[in-house]
């Protein structure tokens, strides 16, 4: 396998800004591909060792494009996650003014994050998507755009000048970005993990979906993310994205994933892997009665009641 990390590119997205946080980035050639799908194929398709791309972010939730190549295609794995806080600058060729910007360009993700300040100043701009905020970057240095939304640091490497900086609607936004690969062993657990899944329901009924979160809720772990994305098979057909807290190796996590795989149609394991947004030894407790311990104290009971132990 390649010893390079995909990312989504071109140069100057915030996501190689955030790959660039994780020591393993310094020894591993970062290559950037035109789209998430592009990227995560490089993995699949053994040009890449891994893949870095956006996954959610604090405004919109989660980036539907990443989503939907996790559910589809040949299985791939989170490996790691990293939060970004994410302001955005609107970059002009030299000399624009504000008055000049007919036509602004970013990736679809950016437009909830800059809104309200573009209704404010430029409530008359034609806004049109781009791959991505570098991309846009990209275009408005080629004259197909007046003006881009991306990040400061990607202004030099375009050529291009920041007319006005520190846009955002909400305060503290963050992007989540997840690093990629094939399946293979999760890590072991931190004591401060999420577990990633996609869930297929066997059949619509009422209760359908109560069901799929009972097996969770029933053994104490708290959902982070919880996304229903079309599966494709017609109106109303949805598969659900979860996150949740605690790791595969967890026995309740466990537990929870077979009664799952017991009641779907279809689950996808996507990874046990470290949280971005805290550190171990700072994850909450698990409720009473859904420990390690208590759940082996369980099973020894259970085991001593069949052996006429008890």
């Amino acid at each position: 396998m390649p010893a390079s990390y995909a990312y989504l590119g071109p140069e100057g997205t915030f996501t190689e800004v955030a790959l660039r946080t994780l020591p393993e980035a310094a020894t591993r050639e970062l290559i950037p591909y035109v789209s998430v799908q592009s990227a995560l194929d490089a993995v699949r398709n053994g040009e890449a060792e891994a893949a870095f791309v956006p996954i959610e972010n604090s405004v919109e939730g989660g980036i539907t494009t990443t989503l939907d190549e996790l559910v589809a295609g040949h299985p791939l794995m989170i490996y790691r996650e990293v939060l970004l806080s994410i302001t955005f600058a609107l970059l002009v060729r030299p000399g624009t003014q504000l008055a000049d910007i007919k036509t602004v360009t970013a990736h679809p993700a950016a437009q909830p994050q800059v809104r309200n300040w573009l209704r404010t100043h430029l409530p008359d701009a034609l806004w049109e998507s781009a791959a991505s905020n570098a991309d846009g970057a990209r275009l408005v240095q080629e004259g197909r755009y007046d003006a881009a939304f991306a990040g400061e640091f990607a202004a030099a490497r375009y050529g291009l000048v920041p007319l006005e900086t520190n846009i955002h609607d909400a305060e503290n936004a963050q992007t989540r970005f997840v690093l990629v690969g094939r399946p293979a062993r999760p890590a072991a657990p931190t004591g401060a993990d999420k577990t990633s899944v996609v869930l297929w329901q066997r059949d619509d009924h009422p209760g359908a979906l109560r069901d799929l979160l009972g097996e969770f809720a029933g053994r104490g772990i708290n959902l982070m993310l919880l996304q229903s994305r079309p599966t494709g098979a017609g109106i109303g057909n949805y598969c659900f994205c979860i996150d949740a807290e605690g790791h595969i190796s967890d026995r309740r996590m466990a537990e929870a994933l077979m009664g799952l795989k017991r009641i779907c149609l279809q689950v996808r394991f996507l990874g046990s892997y470290p949280r971005a947004d805290i550190r171990p030894g700072e994850a909450r407790p698990t409720p009473p009665g859904t420990s390690d311990q208590e759940f082996l104290a369980a099973a020894d009971w259970v085991a001593g009641c069949q052996d006429g132990r008890f």
